[in-house]
């Protein structure tokens, strides 16, 4: 008996825990980490879309390389990467505890909040051990390891299957964010009726905007997949820098790109309004 209520004593004060004020701050920290990244990556898409952008890559390895390079730049990369460590966190707690909503409990929702807890660990994992003096980490080029990742892979029995596997389904991820955004489920978990009527729709714009903007880089980074699984060749499978360089091989040049690029920028400038206004 004294053993059971340890135990439930244990599991209230976790949840209290996650539902404290100290992991919604850790969230909003961590969108605004989010933010700064693809606004990065959507200004360095910019600098490509007219030259090879100087050497620089538009991507994560790429963004934090920019901040690196700036005044105060290491200190900036701290603080960058405990914010994402932060968002880890909440997303943990999403997974262990269920999110803000009526849904919040569903299976469905505490496994994606599993996975995106996972995915914001590693981030912040590679932004931190960059900020130590680490420069393998973080910064490395995303195209370099999809292709030897996808190498490695191709040399596995049925490599091509789960290669195949894996870029469709982060093709079915990028559809799926894209319809989520033009569907503009992002309103189910921002406090839209706390805001003006001129930054409800400022904020909705960028939420449709740049979340389709997003899933189209996804999508199109799942099929380059596909294609290196089906042509069995590593050097078809692209990282986001090389995806967004593949949208100026378009009938429309670099506009393309630009187009994909300023998306990449509002779906940051959201991530910002996220940090205001999430329901947490």
């Amino acid at each position: 008996m004294t053993t059971g209520s340890a135990t439930a004593r244990g599991r209230s004060q976790a949840r209290c825990a996650a539902k404290s004020t100290a992991v919604a701050a850790g969230a909003r920290a961590g969108f605004v980490a989010r933010g700064i990244i693809y606004v990065l990556i959507g200004v360095l898409s910019v600098r490509i879309s007219f030259s090879d952008g100087g050497g620089r890559q538009a991507d994560r390895g790429g963004a934090i390389a920019e901040i690196a390079g700036k005044p105060f730049g290491a200190a900036l990369l701290w603080l960058l990467g405990v914010a994402l460590a932060g968002m880890a966190l909440w997303r943990l707690s999403g997974a262990a505890f269920g999110q803000a909503g009526p849904d919040g409990k569903k299976v469905t929702k505490r496994a994606t909040a599993a996975g995106r807890s996972v995915f914001y660990g590693f981030v912040s994992y590679s932004v931190l051990s960059y900020a130590a003096g680490d420069q393998s980490s973080g910064s490395g080029s995303s195209d370099e390891n999809s292709r030897d990742v996808t190498a490695k892979v191709l040399d596995w029995p049925a490599g091509q299957w789960i290669v195949a596997g894996a870029g469709a389904a982060v093709a079915a991820a990028g559809v799926w964010i894209a319809v989520r955004a033009l569907r503009r489920k992002f309103k189910e978990h921002l406090k839209m009726s706390g805001m003006s009527p001129r930054t409800h729709q400022t904020v909705t714009v960028l939420g449709v905007f740049g979340g389709s903007a997003r899933g189209v880089v996804f999508a199109a980074a799942g099929g380059f997949a596909v294609t290196a699984a089906v042509q069995h060749k590593p050097g078809k499978a692209k990282g986001m820098d090389d995806t967004l360089r593949s949208f100026t091989d378009t009938p429309v040049g670099p506009w393309l790109l630009v187009f994909i690029a300023v998306g990449l920028v509002a779906f940051g400038v959201f991530s910002w309004a996220s940090a205001r206004w999430r329901k947490l």
